[in-house]
């Protein structure tokens, strides 16, 4: 069993409070822009300048932002976004839908690939595997801020949150998830390095990874439940779907 007492709040200086959350996002789009910055410079995808890369950063973290935050209102609060509109915008209460933001940022990417002639799927290939990795980082983070509890659970692991208003001992939902999206990161890089598949596929082998394998795991996470899934799950399998139909009508390998 373990006890979490972790302060989420990593410095406060005076009002201002810097936390593990906001840090991770803050250090992954810094480290996406010198990754960027670096595959520019050795061209490796063609018309991506380092000039165009901070373009890509402020389209994504615009995409990002959009798409998370409409995602968590839509589905799983609409009763509060009718109440009151503005809450899209008060992002320091939290609330940010991982499926929304993906959809967000593929659709700034795609955006930025048509408006400076920069082929979407190359650049799609390259970012999701550095994205895996921010995204197990930012996992991390939410198990940090006490987030996003697993099912009650008598497992050795599990975790007690005394600070929290849920109780009993759970499985550290937040923790499996990370492992998975590091999982996949590392594995599709070893894809990417291979040569062997044409263009669009890593970034569809992503998405149907990310999907397929989030789905059988929030069966461990504390979510409410409509017809024996939750909205996360239901949104796992529409990607499901669209990335399978994809990948099974399009021939990858290299010819």
């Amino acid at each position: 069993m373990f006890i979490h007492n972790i302060d989420p709040v990593l410095l406060s200086l005076g009002s201002l409070q810097i936390r593990y959350y906001g840090l991770v996002y803050f250090l992954g789009f810094v480290f996406l822009y010198f990754f960027l910055r670096y595959q520019a410079r050795k061209g490796l995808i063609k018309n991506l300048t380092e000039e165009k890369v901070e373009t890509l950063i402020l389209y994504a973290f615009i995409g990002l932002m959009i798409g998370a935050r409409l995602f968590t209102f839509v589905f799983y609060y609409p009763q509060a976004l009718l109440a009151d509109p503005l809450v899209l915008f008060k992002i320091w209460q939290g609330g940010m839908s991982f499926h929304g933001g993906l959809v967000g940022v593929v659709v700034a990417g795609y955006l930025f690939s048509k408006k400076h002639n920069v082929k979407f799927y190359s650049l799609a290939d390259l970012i999701v595997i550095p994205a895996a990795i921010i995204v197990f980082f930012g996992r991390i983070a939410n198990f940090i801020n006490a987030e996003l509890p697993g099912t009650v659970t008598d497992f050795a692991l599990c975790v007690e949150y005394p600070n929290h208003p849920i109780q009993g001992c759970r499985h550290p939902y937040v923790i499996y998830e990370g492992l998975k999206n590091l999982f996949i990161g590392i594995g599709l890089y070893f894809v990417y390095k291979s040569k062997v598949f044409k263009e669009g596929v890593v970034f569809w082998g992503f998405i149907f990874l990310y999907a397929l394998l989030r789905f059988f795991i929030d069966f461990l996470r504390e979510e409410p439940l409509f017809l024996g899934i939750s909205m996360g799950q239901f949104l796992s399998v529409t990607f499901i779907i669209v990335s399978v139909y994809y990948l099974y009508n399009y021939n990858g390998l290299k010819r």
